[in-house]
């Protein structure tokens, strides 16, 4: 079989991931003198690699995350804030004991930014997730009942691994929904000084 047939048989199989790699592992592998089996195990791990990643960016969108943030890029050393409860987090182990993580602190201290860099790694580990602020969510909740669709985010949520609400501060509901979510719960307190205020540029 011809390289353009056995392309167009994985354009139609719709294996991106093996078909991106085949030249550079089918050249190397020829090199190499490997026998077929180690061959097409590479092309296996380069689509089992695109694979996750379309499904990591798929998710990652649907998570609907207003910017992107990451651990590396916030400087515990200027924060109170507990690193070592931050990073156990990250890591997305809350997820299996259904733990609520609360992050009370001033503005521009760091909570969104906490909260969006967990949140996307739990994505990367395989977890659904999704992010509102609590007034968008509210809205939203209003908005579906006043079109008589009460009840269908929540039916969404429900099938969600994650929900982070930012801005909790902002809702008429703050002081009841803390009630509920202090109950088997984390709390992170990042202070009051601004962080974002003191590393701006």
């Amino acid at each position: 079989m011809e390289r353009h047939e056995i392309m167009e048989l994985l354009s139609q199989l719709k294996l991106a991931g093996m078909r991106a790699a085949y030249d550079e592992v089918v050249a190397a592998g020829v090199r190499a003198q490997h026998p077929f089996q180690r061959i097409f195990g590479e092309l296996l791990l380069a689509q089992l690699a695109d694979h996750r990643a379309r499904s990591i960016a798929y998710r990652m969108g649907v998570a609907r995350f207003p910017v992107m943030k990451n651990l590396t890029e916030f400087n515990f050393a200027v924060s109170p804030v507990n690193e070592g409860l931050v990073r156990e987090l990250h890591d997305g182990g809350f997820l299996a004991t259904q733990r609520h993580v609360v992050l009370i602190g001033g503005t521009g201290t760091g909570k969104s930014h906490l909260a969006i860099a967990v949140g996307a790694n739990c994505v990367r580990n395989g977890a659904r997730v999704r992010f509102f602020t609590a007034v968008d969510l509210v809205n939203q909740l209003e908005a579906e009942t006043r079109a008589g669709k009460a009840g269908k985010l929540a039916d969404q949520l429900v099938r969600v691994d994650l929900v982070i609400l930012d801005e909790l501060g902002y809702a008429k509901m703050t002081t009841a929904l803390l009630d509920r979510l202090t109950h088997h719960c984390d709390i992170l307190e990042t202070g009051n000084e601004s962080w974002r205020f003191k590393n701006r540029t």
